[in-house]
């Protein structure tokens, strides 16, 4: 299997080519295609997608290998559980990044390109919970594969929902700052 280099970035319309992703998922690949730039414009959601690294004498548009969307939520408090409430404020509501949408172009399966993808968003979403206070970040799962993925990199799953997950930021934080590891 050839080696890419490989970039995650915003999405841009003018540099990506929207058109030919196709994950075998309609909703993923009609969000990409059809609803992801108006929630950029309308800052409802930011859509980050991984591509090859451009050559320099590359004009064409680039081929998107997969993209994930990221958002800011509040969940309500009484859907976590009592583990994690029980040392958190008694707040109706707390702050969350929402994951809305991860996929990987089908062409592109088996490449690491979703961990790859998941990895750049936790990092992400870490780094904006040193700004703007975020207690976890949570996912929907589109069906049991997805569910399994997810839990294979340590969400949680709901009680109550067997496909929304959660990680609270200090997981997160032991999992993306290094020196956090060595202990």
């Amino acid at each position: 299997m050839d080696t890419l280099t490989t970039i995650i970035e915003p999405l841009d319309v003018g540099k990506h080519d929207r058109a030919a992703f196709s994950s075998g998922v309609p909703a993923l690949d009609n969000y990409l295609k059809q609803q992801a730039t108006q929630d950029t414009k309308k800052d409802i959601a930011r859509i980050y997608v991984l591509c090859e690294q451009p050559s320099p004498i590359n004009v064409v548009m680039q081929p998107i290998l997969g993209y994930y969307t990221i958002s800011s939520m509040a969940v309500e408090t009484i859907q976590l559980p009592t583990t994690i409430t029980r040392r958190l404020p008694k707040y109706e509501a707390l702050p969350a990044i929402l994951i809305g949408r991860l996929a990987v172009d089908q062409n592109q399966r088996g490449r690491r390109f979703g961990e790859q993808l998941l990895t750049d968003a936790l990092k992400r979403c870490f780094r904006l919970s040193q700004q703007v206070g975020t207690m976890a970040v949570l996912v929907d799962a589109k069906d049991e594969t997805s569910a399994r993925f997810y839990l294979k990199y340590g969400f949680k799953p709901y009680e109550d929902r067997p496909l929304s997950f959660y990680m609270e930021m200090a997981v997160i934080k032991q999992i993306v700052t290094p020196s956090n590891n060595s202990h």
